[in-house]
């Protein structure tokens, strides 16, 4: 492991990264984003990896209780480390698991909102809690999409918001995998790298028991074509 600590805004927050590791990018800023919560709220974090949608979700919206579950103990354990060094180790709790046994770890309907951004590619099942680090960040391992979404239905109450991130190619997958599991999808915003360009991302939210009435919000593009992110990027993490 090659350790470093990463200023990454929110008022000051501070993550522990290891650079030989899969290091956090946007999806996850824009998942923590999109995962608007009350105060009293409990909250999930699926493949919380390091930890920094936990912490930005902390940050910007103070909800009681953040909980992160995450199959690779190394960074469970830097996720640990950055919620106490952010003062946040009484609001955080982070379990070392796989999503698929997610009885094991949480009770039935005891959250509020879960938010994931989790591998996004197929593969094999079998990894473990010592798999390589790079390869669970980018593969589905034990545990797979219809996986994910069955935690998420199990661990939230009735009328709870389920917050995804993905790509585009496993939108259809996706959209079976809610209604299969009583997650009803009410938000659907497309990521784009330029405006006009092909999605690269998209931001999915899914109410457990929700009402069939799906809603597309207008395109998100993260850059400008001079490079320079856009103003709504800027907003999102908080730089105006």
């Amino acid at each position: 492991m090659n350790i470093r600590i990463d200023e990454i805004g929110f008022g000051g927050m501070k993550l522990l990264q290891d650079t030989e590791a899969f290091c956090y990018g946007v999806d996850s800023v824009l998942a923590a984003d999109m995962c608007s919560v009350k105060h009293s709220d409990r909250v999930l974090d699926l493949c919380c990896g390091n930890g920094v949608i936990t912490l930005i979700v902390c940050a910007v919206y103070s909800p009681e209780h953040v909980t992160g579950l995450e199959i690779l103990k190394d960074a469970v354990g830097l996720a640990k480390q950055s919620a106490q060094l952010n003062g946040l180790s009484d609001k955080t709790d982070f379990i070392c698991g796989d999503a698929a046994q997610i009885e094991e770890y949480v009770k039935a309907a005891s959250f509020d909102a879960v938010v994931c951004n989790p591998p996004y590619f197929e593969r094999g099942r079998g990894v473990s809690c010592d798999a390589s680090v790079k390869d669970s960040a980018r593969h589905e391992s034990s545990a797979g999409l219809e996986d994910f979404f069955r935690a998420a239905a199990y661990a939230l109450r009735a009328g709870g918001s389920f917050y995804l991130v993905h790509r585009p190619q496993r939108l259809a997958d996706i959209m079976e995998c809610a209604r299969k599991t009583g997650l009803e999808p009410k938000l659907l915003r497309m990521v784009c790298p330029h405006e006009g360009d092909a999605p690269n991302l998209f931001l999915l939210k899914c109410v457990k028991g929700g009402g069939t009435e799906l809603k597309v919000l207008p395109s998100l593009a993260v850059r400008n074509r001079d490079g320079s992110f856009t103003e709504e990027i800027d907003r999102i993490y908080r730089r105006k």
